[in-house]
């Protein structure tokens, strides 16, 4: 299942609606932790993978890790191919994908993130914080009901393997141009 809000309130109701004691979650965009350790103290048993690009996220980050065992943080851009692969090699699916890029108004980014992620890792739920995706299925009519997914991800997209890096994101964004 794949849940969108862009309420931060609604978002982490919807988050723990779905959340389960031995889940593993990857996290993008946790910022300085405040849904990841609501996660924490309420699951013993989950382990979480949070990463976020902010220099305002490290510090409080780092304090959550060693604080709990199971949390592992990885300060990168979710955009980037490298961060994909470190958290590949950490673990190779989830059940539930989190994605609170600042809940902003971009839906394309958002999406390629999800797209990329989600295709990666096939999570068995996804969970989106964004008002652009929000905005947008508010304001569409679907025409063709071909594609339906049950699942956090895209079935259509299922033997796909990992996404390479979106070409988009080095063009939008200068900082992840190679130097």
């Amino acid at each position: 299942m794949i849940k969108i809000s862009y309420d931060i309130k609604e978002y982490r109701k919807e988050l723990f609606n779905i959340l389960n004691n031995g889940n593993n979650i990857i996290e993008l965009g946790c910022h300085v932790g405040k849904t990841t350790k609501l996660i924490l103290d309420k699951f013993d048993d989950i382990n979480i993978i949070s990463i976020d690009n902010s220099p305002e996220a490290i510090a409080k980050m780092e304090k959550l890790t060693n604080n709990y065992s199971n949390l592992t943080f990885i300060s990168g851009d979710v955009r980037r191919h490298e961060i994909l692969l470190e958290v590949f090699k950490l673990i190779q699916d989830c059940d539930i994908l989190s994605v609170d890029l600042g809940g902003g108004y971009h839906p394309d980014t958002v999406f390629k993130v999800f797209y990329i992620w989600s295709s990666t890792f096939k999570p068995n739920h996804s969970i989106i914080r964004n008002k652009g995706l929000v905005d947008f299925c508010n304001s569409a009519i679907v025409s063709c009901n071909d594609f339906k997914s049950q699942n956090g991800h895209l079935e259509s997209y299922i033997d796909e393997g990992i996404p390479p890096q979106i070409k988009e994101f080095e063009l939008w964004t200068p900082s992840l141009r190679e130097k």
